[in-house]
């Protein structure tokens, strides 16, 4: 069943084209990564789905409704988005920013409660970011923030989550951390997992669908096999590449050819 709709997407700056003719399905429990060059539209598209921004034509529907129709709250119950980085002006603790992920669940009378600062420090136990729960965000490390952060939105109890480039700041272990956690998660509470990266081989060995984005339209989707391929990868990004399979896992890996 498609949690995700969009249909015929269309969306610019101003004057200047970003999305046309965009559509796709996700299913409910599906990873997608999007890939494509700079400036294709795959951050854009990701703020299209979270209500962030409306399509100036075309219709993306989450759980059969649009997204301009769900209230701000209501929508944040459902997706979860962990941006490419976050500007912060007062200096919060990491706790209390991982804590702003339970404020759509919060009524106008209700103040966080045990379940909630439960539901925080399993977030934190997850991305290994409990130890420094006590410390201010903006004394940390670049890749803790980014896992602060993704401890934020998993505190949400979303049913989709969204990541932007999420895993450029973590250092080898902590990537392979989350990545299993997403799997994890994926298969034990049917999240469904949208993530934009440049890496096209971590999303050949992550991803069951992958949409590729050449200047706001979509030039290939389907499984990675169908997507990773050298005629695709020298039409969209201008590089030659040999794809061959990947001996661990059978999935598709790419090897820039450099003469």
């Amino acid at each position: 069943m498609s949690i995700i709709n969009a249909r015929n997407i269309k969306f610019s700056y101003g004057t200047k084209p970003v999305m046309e003719s965009v559509s796709f399905t996700v299913d409910e429990a599906q990873i997608v990564a999007v890939i494509g060059p700079n400036g294709s539209g795959k951050t854009t598209l990701l703020k299209i789905i979270n209500g962030t921004l409306f399509p100036d034509d075309g219709q993306m529907l989450i759980d059969g409704k649009e997204t301009g129709r769900w209230p701000r709250k209501e929508i944040a119950k459902k997706v979860a988005i962990v941006p490419q980085e976050t500007a912060l002006t007062f200096p919060f603790y990491a706790e209390e920013i991982v804590l702003m992920g339970r404020f759509p669940h919060l009524g106008s009378y209700r103040f966080e409660d045990e379940k909630d600062y439960r539901i925080v420090r399993k977030a934190m136990e997850e991305t290994d970011t409990i130890t420094f729960a006590s410390r201010r965000f903006d004394e940390l490390s670049a890749g803790e923030r980014q896992r602060i952060l993704i401890a934020r939105a998993l505190a949400q109890e979303p049913k989709i989550l969204l990541l932007d480039e999420s895993t450029v700041f973590l250092d080898l272990k902590h990537q392979f951390q989350f990545l299993s956690l997403l799997r994890q998660l994926n298969t034990s509470q049917k999240l469904t997992v949208i993530f934009v990266t440049h890496d096209i081989n971590l999303a050949a060995q992550n991803a069951h669908k992958i949409i590729l984005l050449d200047s706001g339209k979509i030039y290939a989707i389907g499984n990675p096999a169908d997507v990773i391929n050298a005629a695709n990868i020298k039409e969209v990004y201008d590089v030659n590449v040999f794809v061959d399979q990947n001996p661990h896992d059978g999935s598709p890996r790419a090897t820039l050819l450099t003469s």
